[in-house]
């Protein structure tokens, strides 16, 4: 499962209470595609499966979130971390199972 960092929690929580939508989810999931392979996805979901593993972060757990079964296997031991500097801004996940990257940064095998 994922972790996220004390500032993306924030962040999330930011974005949530902005939508006014803080009964959904964080989705995180990794796709086929991408130039190396796997692409990250990311957003806001009300649809949880079963199956999905779920997690709380922040105050009260105000900010879960979700994985399915398939991204949760490539997603082990990954952290997503946000940044709001000038060299960079947004979020970013940091991920121990991935072998290669693309220059794009956004994909992965």
């Amino acid at each position: 499962m994922i972790t996220l960092t004390d500032t993306a929690t924030e962040k999330v929580g930011q974005l949530l209470a902005a939508e006014g939508a803080e009964e959904l989810a964080l989705r995180v999931a990794v796709r086929p595609g991408g130039c190396s392979g796997f692409s990250y996805e990311m957003f806001f979901d009300g649809d949880i499966a079963a199956d999905d593993n779920q997690t709380s972060y922040g105050d009260e757990g105000k900010v879960r979130v979700v994985v399915d079964q398939a991204s949760a296997q490539l997603l082990e031991g990954a952290t997503l971390d946000y940044k709001d500097g000038l060299d960079e801004s947004g979020f970013a996940i940091t991920n121990p199972n991935a072998t290669r990257t693309c220059g794009c940064g956004s994909s992965f095998s």
